[in-house]
């Protein structure tokens, strides 16, 4: 991932409040993909190419409901195993929504619902490639529980 010291920063600063406050953990996963998916790196290396598809997949999972979302990161593991079938993806012209845009909602009651509307900002950003990812993702996952 690539990302100006400032985006970094404030990145570094959301996770300390989500860190400190266990009642803002159940957002992490979240605030990771998001920022994850909103700095895909240079889309040529394969690192980068997997990134961006299993931090999408993460999302879809939590956000399309895919499976229950505390069982997201056990999911992330098991599409893990086939990142090597993703594809590169060309990312959005721009993001409706960034990490800058919850400042002030970080580490206060509106925190989970900022970092929310930010994850689904961010997949939303992505919609051009929803329909792979969601037969990528519901593919490898067809045999997993829901």
């Amino acid at each position: 991932m690539h990302s100006s010291p400032a985006c970094f920063a404030e990145y570094t600063e959301l996770l300390a409040f989500e860190y400190s406050d266990p009642a803002l953990m159940p957002t992490h996963r979240l605030s990771v993909d998001a920022f994850a998916v909103q700095h895909p790196g240079d889309g040529i290396s394969r690192q980068a190419i997997q990134s961006v598809g299993l931090h999408l997949a993460r999302l879809a999972v939590q956000l399309q409901h895919l499976h229950v979302p505390n069982r997201a990161t056990d999911i992330m593991l098991l599409l893990g195993k086939h990142k090597g079938e993703l594809e590169a993806l060309s990312p959005p012209m721009a993001f409706s929504m960034t990490i800058a845009d919850l400042r002030a909602d970080a580490g206060t009651p509106a925190h989970i619902r900022a970092v929310t509307n930010w994850a689904k900002s961010a997949w939303a950003d992505w919609s051009e490639h929803h329909d792979y990812i969601l037969d990528w993702a519901g593919h490898h996952l067809s045999g997993a529980k829901r």
